[in-house]
Parts: C-alpha cells; sequence; structure tokens
C-alpha cells in the first residue's frame, strides 16, 4: 500500500522509464480484459441461435475479462513498490491463468464451430 500512501522511507523513485513500462502493462492488461468481454458480449449477441456451448462461450470470454480486470492493478502496485524498494519483480500467476483461459475459450470456440 505504499504506492497509495506515497514511498515508504528508505524507498527511491524508479526511473521514469520502468514506470511508464509499467503503467503500459497495465493499460495492455485493461485492454485484454476489455478485448474479451467485447468477445463475450458479442457471441452472445450475435450468435443465430444460441445453444449452451455459445453461452459457456461468451461466459468464458466475460469472466476471464473481469479476472483480469480485477487483478491488473494490484499487479501494477505490486510491480511498483518491489521497483521503489529495489527488490525482484514479483511473479505473476497472470500470464498462467491468460495462457489457460484463452486456450479454453479457443477450445470452445472450435467446439462451437465444428458442432453447430
Amino acid at each position: 500500500m505504499a504506492e497509495i500512501n506515497g514511498p515508504r522511507e528508505g524507498d527511491s523513485e524508479p526511473d521514469y522509464r520502468f514506470t511508464l513500462a509499467n503503467e503500459r502493462t497495465f493499460l495492455a492488461w485493461l485492454r485484454t480484459a476489455l478485448g474479451l468481454l467485447a468477445g463475450g458480449v458479442a457471441v452472445h449477441q450475435l450468435v443465430p441461435a444460441p445453444t449452451a456451448l455459445s453461452t459457456l462461450l461468451a461466459g468464458l470470454c466475460v469472466v476471464l475479462a473481469a479476472v483480469l480486470a480485477a487483478s491488473a492493478y494490484p499487479r501494477w502496485r505490486q510491480v511498483q513498490a518491489a521497483m521503489r524498494a529495489g527488490k525482484p519483480l514479483p511473479k505473476s500467476g497472470l500470464l498462467v491463468l491468460l495462457t489457460a483461459g484463452i486456450l479454453v475459450i479457443t477450445v470452445t470456440a472450435a467446439a462451437l464451430v465444428v458442432f453447430s
């Protein structure tokens, strides 16, 4: 929570390029979440004869979008705090989660195309 209340004593301001790169990464997570949300809404609205599979696909997109959007700011904050404290950057489970989520969405979309 140091970033919200200001840097902790002994912390230093990181090079602005790293701070901006961290911000760009945060915004990329949000863009990805918005893209997934748009995909979920599009599947829900544009599939002519909704099935359980298309509903599942739309739901998966929306849920993954919500998880990414909810995780983006805490991740930005953790990285910023580590940079200020001169510590190694924290590991992120978001990459594995996003990869697995996109894989499940892709397989579900393929099933929708093949079986519809």
